[in-house]
């Protein structure tokens, strides 16, 4: 399992010029899955992610979580971080997990990520698995994590 975590301001994810997803402050998160990934997986980075201390505090140190701030998170499945790049100039996307497999591993990831976020003020969006999307984002530091 693979992800991209940024910390933005918002963020609106679009599918066929019809928005789907907005967020405000909190968190893009983009996930890949490769073969071998599992549920076990899935949990252990979800509770990572809305425990992560990347937003300031009052003394401007990175001390608070997603949770924290009352923020969000917008999950979006990005099976292209599976790809591997070390031979040739085309991305070899054979470490990926199936479409089917990984629709539903993705689908478990955020029902997971929203438990964990149960209680918190902010909400839990996502992309449309497999949908080509427009992502518009403003990024706010940039703080960029790659899990």
């Amino acid at each position: 399992m693979k992800a991209v975590i940024q910390r933005v301001n918002g963020a609106a994810l679009s599918v066929a010029g019809e928005q789907v997803a907005k967020i405000g402050q909190g968190l893009t998160v983009y996930v890949g899955f490769g073969t071998g990934d599992t549920e076990a997986d899935v949990v252990a980075f979800a509770q990572k992610l809305v425990a992560m201390r990347i937003f300031s505090d009052a003394d401007g140190k990175m001390n608070l979580s997603v949770r924290d701030i009352g923020g969000s998170i917008l999950l979006i499945s990005n099976f292209t971080l599976c790809a591997d790049i070390s031979h040739g100039n085309r991305p070899s996307f054979s470490s990926a997990m199936r479409p089917l497999d990984a629709s539903v591993l993705f689908d478990y990831c955020v029902n997971v990520v929203t438990d964990c976020m149960r209680g918190a003020a902010g909400k839990v969006a996502c992309g449309v698995f497999g949908a080509d999307m427009l992502i518009e984002q403003a990024n706010d530091g940039p703080i960029t994590i790659v899990y």
